[in-house]
């Protein structure tokens, strides 16, 4: 393709990309199709000769868009959002067509310092205490992984790093019942093993339980093993519940263990004022993370973390051949030595052009809205006689059930909301998803997608209401 024909249907494909999302709300907001029914569709083997764009692009209308969710539908309230924005597509445009690859300053010296900019930025509009230094990583699952590989180099002083575990280390890391799967991932890839890790009852909002931890702790010091690492969760995935971070912080400081705040989805809330409650005890802590890319109308993927030993985090990944020497040396970032991989897209740009172009009030208004939709569709519920709010509801998450009167069973009503839920989504007019709570089956409803308004929750309202009334019960 010359520049000449790229030019041309670049054209076509931005005015399909503005009416997509002028007219996204003509889509099921999940994908109706069955399993295979895409696969089946494209060809066995990849074609001899190159075909023309137009054919290639009409499949992909024809094809590959009746198979996708739509995850910027205003009525997408599954899982934690993937927010976009205008301006976060057009900066993915230009880092696409750059295609940097950016693994030192040499590589692109505006993406590294841009990015070491935007992490002050972010740190500063989020009310972050002094002494953090932040880098972007793809995901709070590798944020995560790289706080606990990080605790563990800086406990044994750097010693598995350089001749792997020995024999009769014991180490144990915390979270609560609660907390997101990575964890238990992170601790799988990190070489601890699965049973080196401590699930945490919670309370009766779902938080982590202190005197639970406190009694693990304990338990682990006096059986010989080394407390490693504990992952305090500021919005847990089933029900954003807050644990509560400066007792666990003062905990971890008088036992010297690394401590970790996952805040992939909450954390977002930290640049509105009246939320810095739910992270009081920052001060304690010695690595975060939150998700842009999840609460902050910035593409997927941009995750930011934050640690306080800089020289911990850079000594545990370092590493330096000879082709990757440059005359800068310790003058500038190469953020290749704060993370996994060695390649680094440049994730920044996109950020730079959400936070100029919405402002920090603009995404304080937006936020705002979010939760307090949250909030009314709650007291919604709860005046509601067969419906029931499951959870407290800290922020935009809401988790309830359908209660019809006279069925307590459980697992009837297990059932009952299990049907419900797969037939609102079925539909297509809206997508929510569901978790267990003590037991019980509930739906959970996210109201954070970029461009929601209280039109598209009362219309997801009704629709349950409907739904409800026609199921048998």
């Amino acid at each position: 393709m010359d520049h000449k024909t790229f030019r041309k249907h670049a054209h076509k494909l931005v005015d399909w990309m503005a009416d997509y999302l002028e007219n996204i709300e003509e889509y099921p907001v999940r994908s109706q199709s069955s399993p295979g029914d895409i696969y089946r569709q494209i060809e066995a083997a990849a074609p001899e000769n190159g075909q023309d764009f137009e054919q290639i692009f009409a499949d992909f209308k024809d094809i590959i868009i009746p198979g996708m969710t739509h995850w910027q539908h205003p009525s997408f309230h599954a899982y934690f959002p993937a927010n976009s924005s205008p301006p976060s597509v057009l900066a993915e445009m230009l880092t696409a067509t750059m295609g940097a690859q950016c693994m030192i300053w040499q590589t692109s010296p505006a993406a590294a310092e841009l990015e070491a900019r935007m992490m002050e930025w972010l740190a500063a509009m989020k009310g972050l205490p002094e002494g953090f230094t932040g880098v972007i990583q793809d995901t709070a699952s590798t944020a995560t992984l790289v706080a606990i590989l990080t605790a563990r180099e800086k406990l044994t002083d750097f010693a598995i790093n350089q001749s792997g575990f020995q024999d009769g280390q014991r180490f144990a890391i915390y979270c609560s019942r609660q907390t997101h799967s990575s964890i238990e991932k992170g601790v799988k890839i990190a070489g601890f093993g699965r049973e080196s890790l401590r699930a945490i009852d919670v309370d009766e909002a779902f938080a982590l339980r202190i005197d639970k931890l406190r009694s693990a702790i304990e338990s682990d010091l006096a059986s010989g093993v080394k407390p490693l690492c504990v992952v305090a969760t500021i919005g847990s995935t089933g029900s954003t519940a807050i644990d509560p971070l400066p007792a666990i912080a003062e905990l971890c400081e008088q036992h010297d263990i690394w401590l970790h705040v996952d805040a992939a989805y909450a954390g977002s809330a930290a640049v509105l004022p009246e939320m810095r409650w739910m992270f009081a005890g920052m001060e304690k802590v010695d690595s975060y993370v939150f998700n842009p890319h999840k609460w902050l109308f910035t593409n997927f993927d941009c995750t930011a973390y934050y640690v306080r030993d800089q020289e911990a985090l850079i000594r545990t990944f370092e590493i330096l051949p000879e082709y990757l020497k440059t005359r800068e040396g310790g003058q500038v970032d190469n953020y290749r030595d704060w993370g996994i991989p060695l390649g680094r897209r440049f994730r920044a740009l996109k950020l730079w052009f959400v936070l100029r172009s919405y402002g920090v009030e603009g995404i304080r208004e937006k936020l705002r809205l979010h939760i307090a939709l949250a909030q009314a569709f709650a007291a919604t519920l709860t005046s509601t006689a067969e419906f029931e709010v499951m959870a407290p509801v800290p922020l935009n998450t809401v988790c309830f059930r359908w209660k019809p009167a006279g069925v307590d069973d459980i697992e009837k009503l297990n059932h009952l909301n299990a049907e419900l839920l797969e037939t609102l989504n079925q539909s297509g007019k809206a997508y929510l998803t569901h978790t267990k709570l003590n037991g019980a089956y509930v739906l959970r409803m996210v109201i954070g997608q970029t461009n929601v308004t209280a039109e598209h929750v009362e219309h997801v309202w009704e629709l349950i209401r409907k739904i409800a009334a026609d199921m048998s019960v």
